[in-house]
């Protein structure tokens, strides 16, 4: 795949893979595709952003080599991918809460199997890719929103830095709204 360039024609995609104590942060491979495809298909994981999908459908819709856009990671342990990251921009034609509605602030999102929560490896995956954003985006914050009633992700939001920006209502429940920069 070639590079791809950033929205901003700053930064090129995919940046080299990040490594942590335990984790690398990379672009996806073909090799990942079962686990998005369960990623997708986990209840467990579907119960704060709108319900799991079926897995046929999932199985359909997952291209051979999955998120391979800019700003999503895989996220690795032991060579196996765990979950993912995202950074998306969030601009005007998108739901939700802004910061700064005409800037195109960035979003991030995270989404880990369910064998793997509780281990830290959210925390350490998302503060590594939060420092890379900081370095190639010096001074643009990031925005993240989840449902008030996801405690875990709450917390996760707070871990790292973020603070709560405001609560709305989308997709008939409370939000939480944060910012990091």
């Amino acid at each position: 795949m070639s590079n791809q360039h950033d929205q901003l024609g700053a930064v090129t995609w995919p940046p080299a893979p990040i490594r942590t104590e335990r984790l690398v942060l990379r672009a996806s491979e073909a090799r990942d595709r079962p686990q998005y495809v369960e990623l997708f298909a986990s209840p467990e994981v579907g119960t704060y952003i709108g319900g799991a999908l079926p897995l046929d459908e999932v199985e359909r819709k997952v291209p051979e080599i999955p998120a391979r856009r800019f700003g999503s990671f895989a996220v690795e342990l032991d060579g196996t991918m765990i979950g993912m990251i995202t950074f998306d921009r969030k601009g005007p034609e998108r739901r939700g809460r802004y910061l700064r509605p005409d800037a195109g602030e960035a979003e991030l999102g995270y989404l880990f199997l369910p064998a793997f929560w509780g281990h830290g490896y959210a925390t350490e995956a998302c503060a590594a890719a939060l420092d890379w954003f900081a370095e190639e985006h010096p001074g643009e914050p990031v925005v993240l929103s989840t449902q008030s009633a996801n405690d875990a992700s709450v917390r996760l939001a707070r871990k790292l830095g973020f603070t709560e920006h405001a609560r709305f209502e989308e997709f008939g429940v409370e939000q939480w709204f944060g910012v990091w920069d």
